[in-house]
């Protein structure tokens, strides 16, 4: 993996994550962008609200989501609502979770699997998990788009998440890790011990505290 960029703190690292994806929207062709959950990802979806930005061409996807009612404010959907109110993309493909893992998986997987990816954002857990693929669990080797997992080490148990094959294939993936929490994670992930040092071809951005 390539080295990853170190910002002074959160704040400068979602400007960072921000310019990168209007950089992309700027591209005169359709899109498709993959968003995360987190607390990180939250404050870049701030701030790309308040760009000048033309979403027109953008398809915006979910790279994972917790089985949760749709309007329940812990799902990556309802994180990620202010930026989707105020840019309006052309369309937004929101993972069913409510269905539970196997059905929403199902219902995903043609969605995600109908072309690569422009653009997906990620983060990383304490554990060292990205989107929903935790360290030991059986979705890891799942061989489609979309999986549903279970028994997921941290609440809710139940969730749904692109696979591997959805993040190698992508483009371009960008993981955010932000905080002295994550340092250890992300020492275990560029030693390639946990999923989310797995994506060969992806981009970290990182704070020094992290780092």
């Amino acid at each position: 993996m390539r080295p990853p960029a170190v910002f002074p703190d959160a704040e400068r690292l979602a400007v960072a994550a921000a310019t990168i994806v209007a950089e992309t929207l700027r591209s005169p062709h359709a899109l498709r962008l993959a968003l995360a959950g987190g607390t990180t990802p939250k404050r870049c979806y701030a701030l790309l609200a308040a760009m000048d930005l033309s979403w027109a061409r953008a398809t915006v996807l979910f790279g994972d989501e917790r089985c949760l009612a749709p309007l329940d404010p812990e799902t990556n959907f309802q994180i990620a609502s202010e930026l989707l109110r105020a840019a309006c993309p052309a369309t937004v493909h929101r993972i069913p979770g409510e269905l539970g893992p196997e059905e929403a998986a199902a219902a995903y997987e043609p969605i995600v699997a109908a072309a690569p990816l422009d653009l997906v954002l990620l983060g990383i857990g304490t554990d060292g998990h990205t989107a929903s693929l935790f360290p030991g669990n059986a979705a890891l080797a799942a061989t489609g788009y979309v999986v549903g997992v279970r028994n997921a080490a941290k609440p809710p148990p139940e969730r749904v998440s692109f696979t591997f094959r959805a993040l190698r294939e992508a483009k371009r993936v960008v993981i955010l890790a932000a905080g002295a929490d994550k340092k250890e994670a992300v020492r275990r992930a560029f030693a390639g011990q946990v999923p989310a040092g797995m994506i060969e071809h992806a981009e970290w951005l990182v704070t020094a505290d992290a780092r």
